[in-house]
């Protein structure tokens, strides 16, 4: 093989290397979190009713703003419409899909664990691990509740492995107990 040769097929490596590089260091990979550390991270947890979406081009990235009434405050003060940024949307004709994003609908009603830093707008804690949607059982008529990271694997660094858990059709009344117990222990 002759020098150019080599030297082409090394730089066609390096590029490829790159490349690898660079998807791997733009994947989601979520911590798991427990219920307890939920709560006691959140800096507030309300439960809310989505009004608006809207999918805008912001730094050359798809962001979803999404804003919601908040229905009830578990923890934390938070403003009665409460915008929260997310990463993906979909504007005209072009779609972004980040993993662990919540998505949401008008007039969908969730449980928000929020995350708010000085100066900036709040964040859900964990995107999907601080999510918990609202449904209705049709044979029942009882409210329950899921969390959205139930049924994405989540890395525990407990057991150094993806795993599914979380809060996976819990009646209203348990949910809501589950969330005082926790935030009994934080606050004192």
């Amino acid at each position: 093989m002759s020098y150019v040769i080599r030297r082409k097929a090394l730089w066609h490596l390096f590029l490829l290397g790159l490349l690898l590089l660079a998807i791997v260091a733009s994947a989601t990979t979520l911590e798991r979190l427990s219920f307890d550390d939920l709560a006691e991270k959140a800096t507030a947890i309300v439960r809310v009713r989505c009004l608006h979406t809207a999918s805008v081009w912001r730094n050359g990235e798809i962001w979803t703003d999404t804003e919601f009434e908040v229905l009830e405050r578990s923890k934390g003060t938070v403003p009665k419409i409460l915008r929260i940024p997310l990463p993906g949307g979909k504007v005209a004709h072009i779609q972004s899909r980040v993993d662990g994003v919540p998505n949401f609908r008008e007039t969908e009603e969730a449980y928000l664990f929020l995350w708010n830093a000085p100066g900036k707008e709040p964040r859900i804690l964990g995107w999907a691990q601080g999510t918990f949607r609202l449904s209705q059982d049709h044979k029942t008529g009882m409210q329950l509740v899921t969390q959205d990271s139930a049924t994405i694997p989540v890395f525990d660094p407990a057991t150094k492995q993806f795993r599914q858990s979380g809060v996976r059709n819990l009646p209203l009344i348990a949910f809501q107990l589950k969330l005082k117990r926790a935030l009994e222990k934080v606050q004192p």
